[in-house]
């Protein structure tokens, strides 16, 4: 079955890092897993080995026709439930009760979408172990140059970058290496005295000239004269110099 590169697909053949993504995501038997887009199943076989039972959402109904073929005992024993659709377009509650993990190869283009997406959700997972570009799991849990996505990861869970892995570990071989991202403690608690929505409308409005300093970006938020007094420390400094505390600070300074 060829990868289908519209679809952003290249999949995993390494078992260390098969290995390396179970223990990262601590998968034991009970545990409720969320696999997105689970290909050949090669990732789906070792979270099943764990004793987990797993809800697989797959778009691609070729590798539908493979996954129901190669789990047909775990299907029937409702260890699996494989779903057929694109995971932004449902509601996950239709499908997972109580707490769950989302473990996933993810396709590189709409890694941004899907992590924003559960970890902002009213249904959060308690943690996220997924596969993503290396300078993307970089930039998120290594660097201390911030952007929009590390922020927003940030203000939900904690970013941890567990291992690297070679493009050559994958087929097709993609362009660029990968990593294993997780991120844990998952929680909505730095909203608690906070707009998430007028939260992030400050940050993308920080981040919305990235050559230019901070009161510059941020003059929707008021005069430059106000925005002096409330910006005391930060004003010469960019967006991306700033700390998720420091922009919770900001915040309280302009609210």
């Amino acid at each position: 079955m060829k990868a289908k590169k519209h679809l952003g697909q290249h999949f995993l053949t390494s078992k260390k890092v098969l290995s390396d993504i179970i223990k990262a995501a601590s998968v034991v038997k009970g545990d409720a897993v969320l696999e997105i887009g689970p290909g050949k199943g090669v990732l789906t076989n070792v979270l099943l080995e764990t004793g987990a039972k797993v809800v697989a959402i797959e778009t691609d109904p070729d590798m539908i026709e493979v996954l129901n073929e190669k789990f047909v005992k775990e299907i029937l024993s409702k260890q699996l439930t494989l779903i057929e659709g694109d995971v932004l377009d449902l509601n996950i509650k239709n499908y997972l009760k109580g707490e769950y993990k989302l473990v996933a190869n993810i396709p590189y283009y709409i890694t941004g979408e899907i992590l924003r997406r559960f970890l902002s959700s009213d249904y959060q997972p308690s943690s996220v172990t997924v596969l993503v570009q290396k300078e993307v799991a970089e930039r998120i849990a290594k660097s201390k140059k911030e952007t929009i996505l590390s922020l927003s990861i940030k203000a939900y869970g904690k970013p941890f970058y567990i291992t690297s892995v070679p493009a050559r570990y994958f087929t097709p071989k993609p362009k660029v290496d990968s990593a294993v991202l997780h991120i844990s403690n998952i929680s909505k608690n730095f909203f608690d005295e906070m707009s998430e929505e007028r939260f992030f409308k400050l940050i993308k409005a920080g981040f919305s000239s990235k050559r230019k300093k901070l009161i510059n970006n941020l003059s929707v938020f008021g005069s430059k004269t106000s925005l002096e007094k409330s910006l005391v420390g930060f004003i010469n400094l960019r967006a991306e110099d700033i700390s998720l505390e420091e922009w919770k600070t900001i915040y309280s300074s302009l609210a």
